[in-house]
């Protein structure tokens, strides 16, 4: 993986310069909440020192795998002194990130809870020699600022995922709308596709509101639609989390879902048992949000380090969607977190 990863980095002569890291092992678990930055040190004076910026990794099964994943790579036994900062706040990242650059991370690695107001972090960033990079999340800075990003293209899942819809050849589109963080590059690719789709087909909004990834959230919603008596035929929803809870409040009201069923339902992240729902015809519709972006992060890093060039500024994950006609337990067994 790592080596077909450093294709897309580096030109073909440093290829065979790229070396690796090695190192003792260390211990980097640590805790996150949604309301406070938590911060978490390993030591060791010859190792590349990385801070680590990411959301609650208890936000859902997708930031839970993100989270391991990043846990596993960057380790003393791989050469790497991480320390890790968790929130769901952009101002509580900020001042994580600001810690991270006064205590003198040689990498910066950023997951940012809001795409906007990082120009300034990023800045003082180059300033000290910390040099970033962003995975999972897109935000809104120029690309000078950074060195890779490693992400999820939002636009093509929101894109894949409406298509998806648009193929289902409904009467009509009634449609809740159950949004993530608002500002964050998921809500916002995921959002962005729906919202055009409404004014160019034109379906129709039966709600649509925010419930931060939250299934209980997601699930009040349903519910105050459901006690309104407005018509509806389609839930998206911009996690595996919030559909479970929009299902939740279907079920509780006898409302039939999933395949054959009166309300079509549509998450994403592609978690194991969001993808067992699928299969049981229970849900219609999932799209795969790839956690696993460590190893390309390392590769950059590795590149940077032999003295290379990251060819590739903006480096998209490969992602698909799956459809409950057609999935199988191989792609359960391949592609569920």
């Amino acid at each position: 993986m790592k080596r077909r990863i450093a294709a897309l980095l580096i030109s073909a002569a440093m290829v065979a310069s790229l070396a690796g890291c090695g190192g003792g092992s260390a211990d980097t678990s640590s805790t996150g909440s949604d309301d406070a930055a938590a911060t978490e040190e390993s030591g060791g004076d010859d190792l590349i020192k990385v801070g680590i910026i990411n959301n609650d990794p208890n936000e859902s099964g997708y930031r839970t795998a993100n989270d391991n994943d990043m846990k596993a790579m960057f380790t003393e036994e791989n050469g790497y002194d991480a320390s890790f900062a968790y929130s769901l706040k952009n101002d509580e990242q900020i001042t994580a990130a600001q810690q991270f650059i006064q205590d003198g991370v040689d990498y910066l690695l950023l997951s940012a809870a809001d795409t906007a107001g990082w120009d300034t972090v990023l800045q003082d960033a180059q300033n000290a020699g910390t040099r970033v990079i962003l995975f999972d999340r897109v935000i809104d800075a120029d690309e000078s600022l950074y060195e890779a990003a490693i992400i999820s293209d939002m636009d093509k899942e929101g894109e894949t995922a409406v298509n998806w819809l648009r193929d289902q050849g409904l009467d009509e589109y009634n449609i809740i709308h159950i949004q993530g963080v608002m500002g964050s590059a998921a809500q916002q690719g995921r959002t962005g596709a729906l919202n055009d789709a409404v004014e160019s087909d034109g379906w129709n909004l039966v709600a649509q509101q925010a419930a931060d990834w939250n299934a209980e959230t997601a699930q009040q919603i349903v519910q105050s639609v459901i006690d309104s008596g407005d018509d509806f035929n389609v839930i998206y929803a911009e996690n595996d989390d919030m559909a479970r809870g929009a299902v939740a409040a279907l079920d509780q009201a006898n409302i039939s879902h999933g395949v054959d069923g009166d309300v079509i339902i549509m998450g994403f992240d592609t978690n194991t048992w969001a993808l067992e729902e699928l299969l049981k015809g229970n849900w219609n519709y999932d799209g795969q949000c790839n956690p696993y972006q460590a190893s390309y992060i390392d590769e950059v890093i590795e590149t940077i380090e032999s003295g290379g060039t990251v060819e590739e500024k903006t480096i998209y994950l490969e992602e698909k969607g799956f459809d409950a006609e057609t999935i199988t337990q191989e792609d359960i067994d391949q592609y569920g977190i």
